[in-house]
């Protein structure tokens, strides 16, 4: 089952993704269950109370409260980095405000079919990503950490640490082979560090900030690489 929720201040748009949506589900055999809302201060206040959506659709120009103030008490107040936000917008110009709060994509108005359907199916593969765990050996012993609590992997010789919310861990081992079974969510960014995208912020042309505030460089040979695959990701197109 996937919680779903609308925030659009259209109520034809609400409908209209909803059918959408639930077409989708149909089609893919899953279900949905979906909540709308029309104002971002009506959405804040079920968020604070109640369980949270697992993918959020949020017009980006609500009457009061926007769509990128509601992402931000989202991210920053209720502290959710889980949920899958999907900004729509009937503009195209909103690129890094948009990357702060972390939204997994950017659908512009008038909302196609098509495009639900290549959003959701992001968003499912995603959510399905997050119940994974990493696993790594110490000594005799393999200890398992989920893949969403990680924040990145740095090496320190032949050491890699791995930073989570709740402090650092460590093993033997290289980076350039870590990499090659890690999910697609983790980035490399330098040869001593593999951050996990789903907890980048921020980025510039020679850094990244993450979501405990860790600001950490990106390499001249990994540059291209870095700006290509975030602004990929973000699904925004056009340049940050």
């Amino acid at each position: 089952m996937y919680n779903i929720g609308i925030c659009d201040d259209g109520n034809a748009t609400c409908t209209s993704i909803e059918n959408m949506i639930l077409r989708y589900a149909g089609e893919k055999g899953i279900k949905a269950e979906i909540s709308v809302w029309y104002t971002g201060e009506e959405l804040c206040r079920y968020l604070q109370n109640y369980s949270h959506p697992d993918i959020l659709f949020l017009d980006i120009e609500l009457l009061e409260l926007t769509g990128i103030e509601v992402g931000s008490f989202i991210r920053n107040e209720l502290n959710d980095r889980e949920m899958q936000i999907i900004y729509i917008s009937g503009k195209s110009s909103y690129a890094q405000q948009l990357f702060k709060t972390q939204p997994m994509d950017f659908l512009v108005k008038p909302i196609t079919q098509t495009q639900i359907d290549e959003a959701m199916e992001t968003a499912v593969k995603i959510l399905g990503k997050s119940t994974k765990r990493f696993r790594y050996q110490n000594g005799k012993e393999y200890h398992y950490v989920p893949m969403g609590e990680i924040l990145y992997f740095s090496s320190q010789g032949r050491k890699i640490i791995i930073h989570t919310d709740h402090g650092e861990k460590e093993f033997y081992g290289k980076l350039k082979d870590l990499m090659k079974s890690l999910p697609d969510e983790f980035l490399s960014i330098h040869q001593s560090y593999a951050v996990n995208t789903m907890h980048i912020v921020k980025y510039t042309y020679e850094a990244v900030e993450l979501t405990d505030k860790t600001e950490l460089a990106v390499s001249k040979a990994h540059r291209k690489k870095v700006r290509e695959s975030l602004s990929n990701l973000s699904g925004w197109g056009g340049e940050i």
